[in-house]
C-alpha cells in the first residue's frame, strides 16, 4: 500500500475578510474531493486572511499513480482557481506493509 501526501500552500491575493477566504477554500476543498476522490482539509493558517495551507493525502497500491493523481490535483487548482495563486507544494509518499 502507498499512501501519497501533498502539503498545498495557496495565496489568496484578492481576498480581505476571514469569511471571503473560508468560502474561496471550501469551494477548493469540495472540488478537490468530488472530482479526485482524496482526502483533503484546511491545515494550516487558518487566521490568516491571505495564505490558506491545504493537506491532501491519496492512497493507492503504486507510487506512480499516487503522483499523477497528486500531480493532476495541483494542476487542476492551479488551472481552476485564477484568484488563487499556488506557492508551495510539497509531497511526500509512504510506503506501508
Amino acid at each position: 500500500m502507498n499512501i501519497g501526501v501533498c502539503k498545498i500552500d495557496l495565496r489568496l491575493a484578492e481576498n480581505e475578510t476571514l469569511k471571503g477566504k473560508r468560502m474561496v477554500v471550501q469551494s477548493i476543498i469540495a472540488r478537490v474531493r468530488d472530482k479526485f476522490h482524496v482526502s483533503v482539509a484546511e491545515v494550516e493558517n487558518g487566521d490568516k486572511w491571505q495564505i490558506a495551507t491545504i493537506g491532501v493525502c491519496y492512497v493507492s497500491n503504486d507510487t506512480q499513480h499516487n503522483n499523477e493523481v497528486i500531480s493532476k490535483i495541483v494542476d487542476y487548482i492551479v488551472n481552476t482557481r485564477l484568484d488563487v495563486e499556488v506557492l508551495e507544494c510539497e509531497t511526500e509518499f509512504l510506503n506501508v506493509l
